[in-house]
């Protein structure tokens, strides 16, 4: 895994004095899609046919910028919970659920925002890290995002589209005090770090929730709920450490959206003129999104290059960006023999 990771790091230019020190909070839309303690098995692996050449976008981030953005050692961390309490009762940092990640990745599948806090602690425990070299993270940064699993499932937009049901409503506003505690924890004790808050996802754009919710008044009170998360974040925002990243814009920009009627008007997208991704699902790499319902590759990829802009626009991060000419040489997106096959242009 390690030399996958590392394949692509000579490519991308001078390797920085010192790296900028990224970690993340968050759920399945930042775990490591390679982690083998628990994506195991044919069926368990982000994917399927294709897993070897699907990347998560903080293992693009290391394929691409290794040398700019330190993630941490690729490792097994983490245990069960009441090891980890022990573990911290003597003074040692802890951490839970055991995974196969970068050292200061502590997403995990299936998170919820209250495990900013509480629960999984994922934010206490990343700051406990951090207190072992105060120095090199000032001027890091800390990726935040999360939600999808509080208030972005099919359950809960169907509960929107219907009558902007008050308690997914009550559950967005949980999460969004959930954000400012664990941003308020960070700063108390690592004032000096930067914060990328990212919106949340619609939900209602991939996969078989395409087809559901077609009705002008059914959207505008799905993107209303939204709004409402997305709204704190930005207001958040205004201080100068904290960036937004405005994850429906960036998706529509590529991908578009839905007619004003609530349609599907999606467009497929171009890599480098040699792979053409459509708003679909399957583990090629000619679909936006994996089999599973999880970012695939590409989207992951481009995720990527996205936030690389965001850290170098809002904190002058200097890290060269990334163009999507680095993204299909290699065998990025390599095609597999006997496996479904994506044409280019």
């Amino acid at each position: 895994m390690a030399a996958l990771l590392a394949a692509c790091i000579g490519c991308c230019g001078a390797v920085r004095a010192a790296p900028l020190r990224l970690a993340v909070v968050g759920d399945s839309d930042s775990h490591a899609y390679h982690d083998g303690t628990r994506f195991t098995g044919k069926d368990g692996r982000r994917g399927g046919d294709f897993h070897e050449t699907t990347w998560q976008w903080t293992e693009w981030l290391q394929r691409l910028r290794g040398g700019e953005v330190d993630q941490g050692p690729w490792g097994r961390y983490g245990s069960r919970r009441i090891v980890a309490l022990i573990e911290e009762a003597v003074g040692r940092p802890g951490r839970i659920p055991e995974k196969e990640d970068f050292a200061y990745n502590f997403a995990v599948s299936g998170a919820v925002c209250n495990d900013l806090m509480n629960v999984q602690k994922q934010m206490p425990r990343l700051v406990r890290l951090m207190d072992e070299a105060p120095t090199a993270w000032r001027g890091g940064v800390v990726v935040v995002r999360i939600g999808v699993n509080s208030f972005g499932q099919s359950d809960s937009l169907e509960r929107l589209a219907a009558n902007s049901d008050a308690g997914v409503l009550a559950e967005i506003d949980r999460c969004i005090a959930d954000v400012r505690d664990a941003v308020a924890y960070l700063h108390r004790y690592h004032p000096d770090t930067r914060v990328v808050l990212v919106g949340i996802f619609n939900n209602a754009n991939v996969g078989d929730n395409i087809q559901r919710w077609q009705s002008p008044r059914e959207q505008a009170r799905i993107a209303r709920a939204l709004d409402r998360y997305d709204a704190a974040l930005k207001a958040m925002a205004a201080d100068p450490r904290i960036a937004f990243f405005d994850d429906r814009a960036w998706f529509a920009a590529l991908w578009g959206s839905r007619t004003a009627e609530g349609r599907p008007a999606y467009r497929p997208i171009s890599v480098d003129g040699r792979l053409v991704v459509t708003n679909t699902q399957g583990d090629a790499p000619c679909h936006a999104v994996l089999a599973d319902g999880h970012a695939g590759t590409v989207w992951n990829a481009l995720w990527a290059k996205a936030l690389v802009h965001v850290l170098n626009q809002r904190f002058d991060a200097g890290i060269p960006p990334i163009t999507r000419a680095e993204l299909t040489p290699s065998g990025n997106f390599r095609k597999q023999p006997g496996r479904e096959d994506c044409a280019a242009p």
